[in-house]
């Protein structure tokens, strides 16, 4: 069976755990070179093997601060120096940061959560254009939440606005971008466990709420969601661009 991504090079931005690391061990799987960036989370031996044994080579793992232009450009040329070029980003570093209300939240811890969000999408995006517009037909693709269409849970105020910024900034630059070839599209994840973000988050009584409400019964794995980034990466969405592609299990029905 065809590889979707055989000759194909991806940097997965957060590439080290949860839904970045599913992307990142999907794309190797499926043919491509892969490089990843952490902070946090630096990815584990198991991480290298599965990526070793998929392609036939190491992941090019980077330790960047996302937020920092500097560190950025950094990531971006070792990228170019290591792999030889670029034809697929996926911006998936974010975060909830800390959870705060409009009357909690300070200026500083409200910026931060937009840089987290925003600014590394920003900065990614406009240093691995050089290298996209190399290729034939980049790809991009952002991820972003839910919570940018409904708001998430009391003390997301920061984290769903930077979110629902995402899915603007996704439109904007499709738009900018498609004449030179390149898609730009963004998934908007439900709940999905085994990630830091609800394991940090998220209390076992609310997990459960959570669940009883998404019609399929079940709570999202990263794996669903990086089977919705492989497509938007493959050649059978060519012609998609400026989507937001919903990953909740119904979960926004109810």
């Amino acid at each position: 069976m065809d590889q979707l991504l055989a000759g194909k090079t991806a940097l997965v931005t957060g590439g080290g755990v949860g839904i970045g690391k599913a992307i990142a061990q999907l794309f190797a799987r499926e043919g491509a070179r892969i490089a990843i960036t952490y902070r946090t989370h630096e990815p584990d031996p198991q991480f290298f093997e599965d990526v070793t044994r998929s392609t036939g080579r190491e992941p090019l793992a980077l330790a960047a601060d996302a937020t920092d232009p500097a560190q950025v450009s950094d990531a971006i040329a070792a990228v170019e120096d290591g792999l030889g070029g670029l034809d697929v980003l996926v911006n998936n570093v974010g975060g909830l940061v800390q959870r705060a209300t409009l009357g909690e939240l300070t200026l500083e811890l409200w910026q931060s959560i937009l840089r987290v969000n925003l600014d590394s999408t920003f900065l990614f995006s406009q240093g691995a254009l050089p290298l996209l517009r190399r290729g034939s037909g980049g790809r991009i693709v952002n991820v972003a939440s839910l919570a940018g269409h409904t708001g998430g849970h009391p003390g997301a105020l920061a984290y769903a606005t930077s979110k629902a910024a995402l899915f603007g900034f996704t439109r904007a630059l499709a738009t900018e971008l498609a004449p030179d070839g390149i898609t730009v599209n963004s998934l908007a994840p439900g709940f999905i466990e085994a990630t830091p973000f609800h394991d940090t988050f998220t209390t076992a009584e609310s997990k459960a709420r959570t669940v009883a409400g998404i019609p399929l019964g079940r709570a999202g794995a990263p794996e669903d969601v990086a089977g919705a980034a492989l497509w938007l990466a493959s050649r059978y969405a060519g012609y998609v661009t400026g989507t937001v592609t919903d990953v909740n299990g119904g979960q926004y029905l109810r």
